[in-house]
């Protein structure tokens, strides 16, 4: 059976250091190696969280399992029971004779991966089969489980999101026998139904509620597998240059490299072909407004085995080196504010004119840092970027200064029902620091943020929030602001899923902040048919 080891606790904190938030009970589970089929031990670790799922029934307390406790926000906390998955790092390949008939996959290029797989580790295991993932966020920390549950993005211009990578889910919605169950699209159907039998779950084919259970935020039961499709292995060629803030925004507001002004002669074919990025993101330094932008340009490349090892170039993280101090001393002396950004810029930025090739997972490396973060991540239709860009930084001006650091990436929209990349090219515009507390010389994060979604808002600029990082979460109807009807398909998913008793069991604090814990019994009638349909399934 697989490994559980309880430990009672008073607190709990995330990777980033943004609470410590009240905890009863902390669990640690792993696999149990004794077990030579991985099959059977996967199928048996999926035993041991029933196990735990029923005994929290039977004390009236919730259950949520988190990973690498990467979210800024408090979405992976539960102040009842936590259970610790990390160790749940099972991956399995697909053979063609496991493949729906109607499948539109190579079986090569689809993996089942057990919840507590990181980024990083599926990243190397990948690339020992000569494949990659199609993208990744902009670090590797992350288990799949909880990168795709909050909708991690990435930055890859025309690929999407973490989760739009993934072909089929394991969910453990309850105790029970016929709840454990395997979902995926009915219009792309990916395993046949004796893969689902093989890890002892019921099938269920359905397109809304696949994209519902995509970004989840840990609402709709545990993640037990998740399978991937991946690509041949490549490699990615990053340059960093300076461009004025006018051309850095005609390709922002577009995505059009082709009749952009500025142009990387390399990346210019001789009959003028414009070749076009895998990856775009400005690096802004919102104290001047004179300044060019620092640009991360990437563009996807053949694979060889001859290229330098980037990883020392490219471990530059912002927090890396920022001690604890700078948050304090930026309360009391605001005013030097935009020094110390600008004297941190060669941590926080890339080397200009720097060139280097890697793979996803060596251009995408570790981050660390030794002391706490924030980061705030807005979606916004890139359409909207360049006015979006002016009214943050005259907000971080006027209510500021702030001690952050401003960046854009774009990405794909996702089809996750509340993926928060909804924009056809979504801009995420991000801003990176170390937090702070108000007092009477300087405005607190929380309020900060505020007057963000506020002027947003009062501007007509349609916008999200990353629901792994801070943001104001109380704001009142924040999520209808935001998605308009999809919360209410997302619910509605949730509801024909889950018991009331189980999706009380699955919700938290974060939930009920956002008003995405409610339980519907009357669900839209297009979806009753989907509902008897799965009350109906079996194993």
């Amino acid at each position: 059976m697989a490994h559980t080891t309880t430990h009672h606790i008073t607190e709990w904190n995330n990777y980033h250091f943004n609470g410590p938030y009240p905890t009863k009970c902390l669990f640690n589970i792993d696999t149990d190696r004794n077990i030579v089929s991985l099959i059977d031990r996967f199928n048996d670790s999926a035993s041991g969280i029933q196990a735990l799922i029923k005994d929290s029934l039977a004390n009236n307390e919730r259950f949520r399992a988190y990973g690498s406790a990467w979210s800024l926000s408090n979405v992976a906390h539960q102040s009842d029971r936590m259970l610790f998955n990390a160790s749940l790092n099972i991956r399995l390949e697909v053979k063609d004779s496991q493949l729906h008939p109607a499948k539109s996959y190579l079986s090569e290029n689809l993996f089942l991966f057990q919840c507590g797989n990181t980024i990083k580790e599926i990243s190397e295991f990948l690339q020992k089969k000569g494949k990659s993932l199609k993208t990744c966020g902009a670090s590797n920390g992350q288990t799949i489980a909880g990168a795709i549950s909050t909708g991690v993005h990435g930055s890859s211009i025309d690929v999407g999101s973490v989760q739009d990578c993934v072909v089929g889910l394991q969910l453990i919605i309850g105790p029970g026998a016929n709840d454990l169950i395997y979902i995926e699209r009915e219009s792309r159907p990916a395993l046949a139904d004796e893969f689902a039998r093989r890890i002892k779950s019921r099938v269920i084919r359905s397109d809304a509620l696949f994209n519902a259970a995509l970004v989840s935020l840990g609402a709709f039961g545990v993640i037990h597998g998740v399978v991937l499709e991946a690509e041949d292995i490549y490699l990615l060629k990053r340059y960093v240059k300076k461009i004025s803030k006018a051309d850095a925004l005609q390709i922002a507001a577009t995505m059009d490299f082709t009749n952009a002004r500025f142009k990387l002669p390399d990346e210019v074919l001789r009959d003028g072909t414009v070749n076009r990025p895998f990856h775009y993101k400005l690096y802004i330094n919102p104290y001047n407004a004179s300044e060019d932008f620092v640009t991360e340009i990437i563009y996807k490349k053949p694979y060889r085995t001859n290229y330098p090892n980037p990883v020392p170039f490219v471990q530059n993280a912002i927090f890396k080196d920022i001690p604890t101090w700078v948050s304090a001393f930026a309360a009391k002396h605001k005013r030097i504010i935009p020094k110390i950004l600008d004297a941190l810029r060669s941590e926080a930025f890339p080397k200009v004119d720097e060139v280097i090739e890697g793979t996803l997972g060596e251009i995408f490396w570790d981050t660390s840092q030794s002391s706490a973060a924030f980061g705030c991540g807005f979606g916004i239709d890139i359409a909207d970027s360049p006015k979006a860009l002016d009214l943050f930084i005259d907000l971080m001006n006027d209510k500021g200064p702030i001690p952050g650091i401003l960046s854009m990436r774009f990405v794909k929209a996702s089809e996750a029902t509340l993926g928060f990349t909804r924009f056809p090219t979504t801009c995420i515009l991000e801003v990176d620091g170390v937090p702070w507390k108000g007092n009477q010389n300087m405005i607190s994060l929380d309020d900060f943020l505020t007057d963000v979604i506020k002027t947003f808002r009062d501007n007509g600029i349609g916008f999200t929030l990353h629901w792994g990082k801070n943001a104001p979460w109380s704001f009142p109807n924040l999520v209808d602001l935001m998605y308009g009807n999809a919360d209410d398909q997302w619910k509605d998913m949730r509801s024909i899923l889950l018991s009331k008793e189980m999706a009380d069991l699955f919700s938290n604090d974060f939930l009920n902040t956002v008003r995405l814990a409610d339980y519907r019994v009357n669900i839209a009638p297009n979806f009753v048919a989907l509902r008897d349909a799965i009350a109906a399934s079996v194993v």
